[in-house]
């Protein structure tokens, strides 16, 4: 039976891992692990809860395996570098600065996030170096067989590991990457004061971007990678819109930007498609916005469709993993790999742009009340606090 942690349940864990909520609320030590913090879905969500830990009145330290930062801590938030490279040598120098950082900094709970933080955790939890870590993977592909291989013959030094889509948690069972009772499913979190209808910053927004009154915007938000298929969706709205009257703007960097520039040069878009490039102010663009499209074809849980739902905008979006869990019946969901009905969704739902109020607030609701940031900040605490307060420390030993 698959075990799911969600906000509107009860927080389920495997077997031998009680939950302990009332063995008491003294504030943790949280360290958070990821792989990088550049503008991706997975790094906003360890900053975002990284920020929600803070304000509850717990030390949190977000460290990154390589450098740059384009999601910035907030107060309260520690940030280091492990200034990994892609050679044997920088992983062992990066496992040793981690080691040193944890002996120093006595965590009482080692989170990490993203397959390459996740095996790195684990390599130092099997010396010795810090506390099993609890892992949590983000890309329905996780990686390729020999990922797989590296997570099941790693799994003994970990707590836990954790998937934020039930068909990524699925697929790493089915191709043995963990038992089935030692992987959960713990969706992400979204902050919905921040995400909400906003139309003062719709009109905000809509003005600084250039667009007359009445003129639809399409919107898009993602790293510029294969996987996101935004070459699809350039395709799909050369065909769903040929005229005037209608724009679409894609926010977000990566290494396709200039063949991404080149699809939308040869489709007769430079006037009415703009690569935005990465950016700050990702909720006022979901106000500005009149559609949201997502065109990928591999996600984990893709956040940026409950962050568009919850400021109101209407979606359209290929069925990749994740989508149906977040969405529910508030967006349209056609086949991946299909431009010519991601093409006809975008004619059917631009026309009639956002809706009313209540339409709107249907749609905040729904991301509210499912995937509320404080719910799944609430669980993953109940779930520290097994490790943390020595509840959990007889539950799962290293085989």
């Amino acid at each position: 039976m698959m075990r799911t942690l969600d906000c509107a349940a009860s927080t389920a864990l495997p077997p031998g891992l009680p939950l302990a909520a009332s063995a008491g609320t003294r504030p943790l030590r949280i360290l958070l692990l990821a792989t990088g913090l550049r503008l991706g879905g997975a790094e906003r969500q360890v900053m975002a809860l990284a920020q929600r830990y803070a304000e509850l009145g717990h030390a949190v330290r977000v460290v990154s395996l390589t450098d740059g930062v384009e999601v910035a801590p907030g107060a309260g938030v520690e940030l280091a570098s492990l200034a990994m490279r892609k050679t044997p040598w920088s992983f062992a120098a990066a496992l040793w600065r981690l080691r040193r950082l944890v002996r120093a900094w006595r965590p009482d709970v080692v989170h990490s996030h993203m397959i390459h933080a996740n095996l790195l955790a684990r390599a130092l939890a099997s010396v010795g170096g810090m506390p099993l870590p609890i892992c949590t993977a983000h890309s329905y592909r996780e990686g390729g067989a020999a990922s797989m291989l590296a997570y099941r013959l790693s799994d003994r030094w970990s707590r836990l590991t954790t998937h934020v889509g039930a068909e990524g948690r699925d697929r790493m069972v089915a191709l043995r990457a963990a038992p089935a009772d030692r992987i959960v499913v713990v969706p992400n979190g979204i902050d919905t004061m921040r995400f909400q209808p906003d139309p003062a910053a719709r009109r905000a927004a809509r003005q600084a971007l250039g667009l007359a009154d009445g003129e639809r915007l399409v919107m898009h938000v993602g790293r510029l990678v294969a996987e996101k298929a935004q070459a699809r969706l350039i395709d799909a709205f050369a065909l769903a819109c040929p005229g005037d009257g209608m724009r679409l703007l894609i926010a977000g960097g990566g290494p396709l930007r200039d063949a991404l520039q080149r699809r939308i040069d040869a489709a007769g878009l430079r006037e009415r498609a703009l690569l935005l490039g990465p950016r700050g102010d990702i909720p006022a663009l979901l106000n500005a916005a009149d559609l949201f499209v997502l065109s990928s074809d591999i996600e984990g849980m893709p956040l940026v469709i409950g962050e568009a739902l919850a400021c109101g905008c209407p979606v359209v979006s290929t069925d990749a993993a994740g989508v149906a869990a977040i969405a529910g019946a508030h967006a349209r969901i056609v086949p991946r790999g299909d431009t010519a009905a991601l093409a006809a969704a975008i004619a059917q739902m631009l026309p009639a742009g956002r809706g009313d109020e209540a339409a709107q607030a249907a749609r905040h609701r729904h991301v509210a009340t499912t995937l509320g940031l404080d719910g799944i900040a609430g669980q993953w605490l109940a779930l520290y606090r097994q490790y943390a307060l020595g509840a959990g420390e007889a539950g799962v030993e290293p085989a």
